[in-house]
This record gives structure tokens, C-alpha cells and sequence, in this order.
């Protein structure tokens, strides 16, 4: 028995809205209404640089919330494939049967335990040093949050289409004041005035690199940390706490595998598209890289950025088993005291 990609598409993409039908609420309006555009954008296949009628998008947004509301109740559907029964969330069998047709699937929960689901061809699958990295080209079921990378085990998604789409809306994003800042200095080294699709794919291409980087930190903190970084994350209340308690583990990732491989291969443009898109956060808890890429910035010399990252591995790895210990030792009375611990330990 052959597997239907119309109706694994569509049952894929019923998912999708059951997920956005529970979390897409927790956006606050304006976040929600530019995901929506873009997901209008993305649905009815309008490229990018092109305005899209106010009129249809607005009518679409309303049907899409009425059908939202018919699928709050709504149990996530299992996937048929080769007259198999799989669950929705059991990624990994699921690959077992697609990739070999050319398609990959992820199904996992992101933060704040919000389902995410895609289905897209498969545009090559790679070793990078033991890990395995699925690279997908076109999306045909997506929800309204689509993360351009994931990580799975040792399988680590890339989403090219996704990843894409975020660049361009850093991009439009830029474009409301253009100030002179790193995300400036990244786009410049390529032409998106002359040729918007040919430096989307550009960039696109280069910051492949950056975001398996990332997903493979994410995999090596991960095991230093246990699962128990995961049960204290889920136990916190979204807070304050949980955004700083997520990017000390950003930064552990970072300093584990992105920062390192990128100093090495010394690419300006990847090194200046990093710093732009760190959060206030994680640029608060890390004065010390944000002094450096300045340094770096503004004479080309990377030795002070090479040793506040060689400092930051073992810093961020000591502080996160901290936080862990924290945890167990407090309990739900652990909040304050994991505060007091990060902000005690910018670095």
C-alpha cells in the first residue's frame, strides 16, 4: 500500500491548526497579527516584496480563526502511511517511512509545551560529525509558529523555507528605520536592494551553517544538563525567571558550538546576523561577548571575542548546574533564588 502525499499533507496540516487553535493566543496582538501575515504569505504563495490585498487577508484571518474555533476540542489525528497507523508525535518512525519518499517530518513540542508539526520535501539529508542533519526544501503542512531549526536526539531539523522566511522578515524589519547596527552591517554583504531573492537565497545558504550550529549545542548541553533541565523549565511559570533560565542554556549552547565553528571559519556577516538577533536578555546576561563584538566590530581583531567565548563554556555550563540544583534543593519556592544566581553571574 502507497502513502497518499495529498492526504498525508492534509492531515499533517489539520494538525498544525489544532496547535495554533490552543497557542496561537498566546502572542501578544501585534506579534500575532505579523505571524498571520506571513502565514497568509505563505498559504497562498505570494512572494516576498510583494504587498498583499488588505481586503482578502483580513477575510482570511476571520475564517481561519472560525475554523480554530471548531478544532479547540479536537484530539490530533494520526498519520497513515504504507497502511501504518503512527502517532502524530512519533517523529522518528515516521522519517523511517518518508524520507526514503523524499519528505520529512517533525512532530515535538517547543516552548511553553506548544506542538509544532511540519511536513516538506526533502532536499538532502547529511552527516555533520555524528549527527544527522535533515535538510528540507518546500513546506506543505506548517502551524503559525514555524522554527527555521530543531533538534530531535541526534537528528536536527532544517527548515530552508522557514529560515528563509525569518530572514526576510529581519529584513523588512530592518528596513522601518535602517540604523547603523549589526543587523545593518549583516545584510550589506548582500545585495537586497538590486536582487531580493537572489540575497534571500544568498543568506539563506550561509546561515544554514549558523542555526545546525546552534541545534548541535543544543544537543551537547543537553547532555551535560539531563532531562531535569527540561522538568525544572517545565515546572516554572512563563516568568521573568524562565526567559533568563533559557538564556543561560542559549548561551551554553552557543559557547559549545556556534560561537566557536563560526570565530573559526571567520564569516563577518554570520558573526554580525548573531549579535543582532541576541535577545535584550541574553545581551544583558553577556556584557562581556556584546563589549567584544564591538572590539571586533569596529578594528576586525577577534581575540577578545575568542576569549570571552572560550570563558563562556565553562561559566554557562556552571551556572546552569547551579540553576539545577537550585531547583531541586527549593522546589516551587526555587523562583527568586535562581534570579538572584543568574543576575549574579553576567558575565
Amino acid at each position: 500500500m502507497h502513502t497518499d502525499p495529498e492526504l498525508l499533507c492534509d492531515t499533517v496540516q489539520r494538525n498544525c491548526h489544532i496547535s495554533d487553535a490552543h497557542h496561537a493566543a498566546n502572542f501578544t496582538l501585534c506579534i500575532y497579527l505579523l505571524k498571520m501575515r506571513e502565514y497568509y504569505r505563505w498559504e497562498m504563495g505570494y512572494p516576498f516584496g510583494l504587498a498583499m490585498p488588505k481586503e482578502e487577508l483580513g477575510s482570511w484571518l476571520s475564517e481561519r480563526e472560525q475554523l480554530w474555533e471548531t478544532l479547540e476540542e479536537q484530539a490530533y489525528t494520526p498519520l497513515q502511511i504504507d497502511g501504518h497507523c503512527l502517532d502524530p508525535f512519533d517523529t522518528e518512525q515516521i522519517n523511517r517511512a518518508l524520507t526514503p519518499k523524499g519528505y520529512v517530518y517533525s512532530g515535538g513540542i517547543g516552548p511553553r509545551s506548544t506542538p509544532h508539526f511540519f511536513l516538506a520535501k526533502l532536499e538532502k539529508e547529511i552527516d555533520y560529525h555524528g549527527f544527522t542533519v535533515l535538510i528540507s526544501a518546500r513546506e506543505c503542512a506548517r502551524d503559525l509558529t514555524a522554527p527555521p531549526a530543531m533538534a530531535l536526539g541526534k537528528t536536527i531539523f532544517i527548515r530552508r523555507e522557514s529560515l528563509r522566511r525569518m530572514i526576510w522578515e529581519k529584513v523588512q524589519e530592518w528596513r522601518w528605520n535602517r540604523n547603523e547596527n549589526a543587523m545593518g552591517r549583516a545584510l550589506s554583504y548582500y545585495d537586497f536592494d538590486t536582487d531580493l531573492n537572489q540575497a534571500l537565497d544568498q543568506m539563506t545558504e550561509s546561515e544554514l551553517r549558523s542555526v545546525t550550529l546552534h541545534e548541535i549545542g543544543e544537543v551537547m548541553a543537553g547532555e551535560y544538563l539531563g532531562e531535569t533541565w527540561s522538568e525544572m523549565l517545565i515546572s516554572l511559570p512563563h516568568s521573568k525567571v524562565e526567559i533568563m533560565c533559557r538564556a543561560v542554556r542559549d548561551h551554553l549552547a552557543d559557547t559549545l558550538s556556534t560561537l566557536p565553528k563560526l570565530l573559526e571559519h571567520k564569516d563577518p556577516a554570520s558573526l554580525h546576523f548573531y549579535m543582532a538577533n541576541l535577545s535584550a536578555m541574553r545581551r544583558d546576561l553577556f556584557p562581556g561577548f556584546v563589549e567584544a563584538y564591538k572590539i571586533w566590530s569596529d578594528s576586525n581583531r577577534l581575540d577578545a571575542l575568542q576569549k570571552v567565548v572560550e570563558q563562556g563554556r565553562n561559566h554557562w555550563l556552571n551556572v546552569a548546574r547551579e540553576l539545577l540544583e537550585i531547583h531541586r534543593r527549593h522546589g516551587e519556592n526555587c523562583m527568586p533564588h535562581l534570579e538572584t544566581l543568574i543576575h549574579s553571574n553576567r558575565l
